[in-house]
């Protein structure tokens, strides 16, 4: 690898870590962070760890996936699903936070179910499957049998990676030529990681090209997001511009304006890029500043509903639990004012989370952690749920909460 090339990795993946660092410094400094929010933080890690020990005695085939629960039905996914790695995923988070041998075995265990996903052709979503469970297991224990399936992962991704579009397609499915969710933002992490294990710079500059084509295409004035963009393979332009999860194709879906804080964050984590650093501060701050942001911070399913009175307001605590990872991160970017007020708003969220009108009691809620999660309003599927990735992101915030 050349001098330059390697300067590069080397900063890339020195990302984090300086992110962490830049973080201590910033509270150490302003005493922005107070010792009661990781006080809180961890216990609500133990209270989680309460519910998941029953959740695990509950479920033991790591091959039969509880993707979510709403109306006294838990559903399962198998592997090839997308939400397949986000239970293995919340085992490592409760590995990391207690070092418990028996969490460790089980987060093992759930992650090795998964690991023909390497080469699972049917979905996008590869990076959720595999990212959470086995890069969150190289991450903590660094067992380094994890790095070459990740590597397929990431090949097999590459594989819907078109470069006159500049962009990876997402559902295998439909009557699009080339269609993009703004999901995907959330996939690039196991580009940029495989970029890191191997040396080679085709997987990071792939996930540049698709947040910048992303961030031209997907993004209105106001920073609020379609879902959907469906580009032409011959022109490589959009064609068609929808939301799917949300009321209707011009309104704010909620969980798709956290996916796009979420992963533009993560792209300047590993870039240092400012312009997606500005575009993930817009993100967030058009929906901390939303006329319909509810008091306790957890948000509807769509931030245009309550202005339709023919909608049912469900709230969406998925889209909280992810919004307050993301702050949390963010924060570390930031100048100290938006960095107090970034973390100020994810403890408001988490604070909300772990209330009763979020988080369930033991032995109820089919052993997931959250309530009031909306799967998908249209489809009229997991209204008032708990959903597997609602959870995962929870605890990832909780996580990063208890060491900033």
């Amino acid at each position: 690898m050349s001098t330059r090339l390697n300067s590069i990795f080397v900063s890339v993946s020195a990302a984090l870590t300086i992110s962490v660092s830049a973080m201590n410094d910033l509270n150490a400094k302003e005493n922005t962070w107070p010792q009661d929010n990781v006080a809180f933080c961890s216990a609500a890690l133990d209270k989680a760890e309460e519910q998941l020990d029953d959740f695990r005695k509950a479920y033991t085939n790591p091959r039969k996936i509880p993707t979510s629960y709403s109306e006294n039905e838990v559903k399962f996914t198998n592997p090839m699903g997308w939400t397949s790695g986000f239970v293995a995923g919340s085992f490592w988070y409760i590995y990391e936070h207690n070092k418990d041998a028996s969490w460790l075995e089980t987060a093992n265990k759930w992650t090795d179910a998964l690991e023909k996903m390497q080469f699972n052709r049917k979905t996008h979503d590869i990076g959720f499957i595999m990212n959470n469970s086995f890069g969150n297991g190289l991450r903590l224990i660094g067992d380094k049998s994890f790095e070459p399936i990740l590597m397929n992962s990431a090949k097999t991704l590459m594989e819907r990676y078109n470069p006159k579009i500049g962009a990876t397609y997402s559902w295998s499915w439909g009557t699009w030529e080339f269609p993009v969710i703004i999901d995907n933002m959330m996939n690039l992490e196991l580009l940029f990681n495989a970029s890191l294990i191997s040396g080679d710079k085709t997987y990071y500059d792939a996930a540049v090209s698709h947040a910048t084509v992303t961030m031209k295409h997907h993004f209105r004035p106001d920073h609020s997001s379609y879902h959907l963009v469906n580009y032409s393979r011959d022109t490589g332009l959009p064609i068609g511009k929808q939301t799917f999860q949300g009321i209707a194709d011009d309104s704010s879906w909620s969980r798709g304006q956290a996916w796009g804080a979420y992963g533009y964050t993560t792209v300047y984590r590993y870039t240092k890029d400012e312009k997606f650093l500005t575009h993930a501060k817009n993100i967030v701050n058009y929906v901390l500043n939303h006329k319909n942001m509810p008091e306790d911070l957890v948000p509807y399913f769509d931030y245009d509903a309550p202005d339709d009175p023919s909608i049912t307001n469900y709230r969406d605590s998925s889209a909280a639990s992810l919004l307050a990872s993301a702050l949390l991160e963010l924060s570390g970017y930031v100048d100290k004012n938006e960095a107090s007020r970034y973390q100020e708003a994810a403890m408001k969220m988490l604070r909300s989370l772990a209330s009763p009108a979020y988080l369930a009691d033991k032995d109820e809620n089919g052993h997931f952690l959250l309530k009031q999660a909306t799967g998908n309003f249209p489809k009229d599927l997991d209204l008032n749920a708990s959903l597997n990735y609602g959870d995962y992101y929870y605890l990832e915030a909780l996580n990063r909460c208890k060491t900033l």
